[in-house]
């Protein structure tokens, strides 16, 4: 099974990122321009928080909040769940099945190297079985 460092090989190390005292409005406008569900809340290198499309339907949205007048850091959820570069596919879905989350930061001494999603652990994890059943099926054929 693929390293999550090798996983950001191959779908590649763009982070998309927000400060935290930027309004929420901008940070929604973020997500949609990028095709993402989530920002990182970064401080230069350092990683504050995360916002969501979650966050902001039940922390803005459903409490009748301003997207102008919030701000980030009002939202954001922190700390942040995280995984190393070495974590397997498999222990990155266990990790983001456990704390109920659906994107995962990986950070290496500190610094932040990438992030998966858990659409990004699926679809690995298809292709795998994919090989997999082909080889088998070549196997079987001799």
């Amino acid at each position: 099974m693929l390293t999550l460092n090798q996983l950001l090989e191959q779908k590649g190390r763009t982070v998309y990122a927000v400060s935290p005292g930027a309004p929420v409005i901008e940070a929604v406008r973020i997500m949609a321009d990028s095709h993402v569900g989530a920002l990182l809340v970064m401080q230069g290198d350092t990683l504050l928080g995360i916002i969501s499309e979650r966050d902001y339907a039940r922390k803005v949205v459903l409490r009748g909040r301003s997207s102008s007048d919030t701000l980030v850091r009002e939202i954001m959820s922190a700390p942040v769940v995280t995984a190393p570069p070495d974590y397997t596919v498999h222990q990155a879905m266990q990790v983001m099945t456990d704390r109920r989350v659906r994107h995962l930061p990986v950070i290496q001494g500190g610094l932040v190297q990438g992030v998966v999603s858990i659409g990004d652990l699926v679809k690995c994890v298809i292709e795998a079985q994919q090989h997999h059943i082909e080889d088998l099926e070549t196997y079987i054929h001799g």
